[in-house]
């Protein structure tokens, strides 16, 4: 990790009232992807990591039962709900939260996150996706600056300085090893793409009997 989180938190905050503002393209299309991958029903809690001035969660909340969206940034965390209220959703619950400790004390059925992972060295992601997997959602959508080539010296679209995105092969073994089996992956720019993430139910009491013996 090139800043720590407390770094992190506080750039973020700096620049919250024109985020929604300073976004690519590429990054809308992101984000639609990432809803459309969700897809709660009215019976889902959803949890939003990294979820910034809550683009995804507010997006999702009119189709789930209750989404949780959890940042480090105060400032984000204040535009988020500040637009919660203006849209007057009730089942929104914006809160501090880490990838690594998401703080969240209930069961979610589906997690999400956008363009907030790759602030996270490799062995921080991994830990990172461990921690999502230990939540037994039943679907992670990530959606993120991440490499499907060799990134653009002259265009990044990332900055190197701070941030550090993992190849894409890098992450959907991230993804199998904690559990996850991969079903989408879209990429949306060489250097951002959505994966998408089922999690593999575990028969912890196989029957091996022949049963036409």
């Amino acid at each position: 990790m090139k800043k720590t989180v407390e770094e992190h938190a506080a750039r973020f905050s700096e620049k919250a009232a024109v985020y929604d503002d300073s976004k690519r393209p590429e990054y809308h299309a992101c984000c639609d992807l990432v809803v459309d991958y969700a897809a709660p029903t009215s019976e889902d809690t959803v949890l939003d990591l990294g979820t910034g001035t809550g683009a995804i969660a507010l997006e999702l909340a009119p189709d789930a039962s209750q989404v949780i969206g959890r940042d480090i940034s105060e400032g984000m965390l204040e535009q988020a709900s500040t637009k919660a209220a203006e849209l007057g959703y009730e089942n929104v619950d914006f809160g501090e939260g880490r990838f690594r400790e998401p703080t969240v004390d209930e069961p979610v059925d589906i997690v999400t996150s956008n363009f907030a992972l790759h602030h996270l060295d490799d062995a921080a992601k991994r830990e990172a996706i461990h921690a999502i997997a230990a939540l037994e959602p039943r679907r992670f959508v990530l959606g993120d600056v991440m490499l499907f080539a060799d990134a653009d010296p002259e265009d990044p679209f990332y900055t190197p300085e701070v941030d550090d995105p993992a190849t894409v092969g890098t992450l959907a073994d991230m993804f199998t090893d904690a559990g996850f089996a991969l079903t989408a992956v879209d990429r949306v720019h060489d250097q951002v793409g959505v994966l998408v993430g089922e999690r593999v139910p575990v028969d912890r009491n196989p029957d091996f009997s022949d049963e036409s013996s």
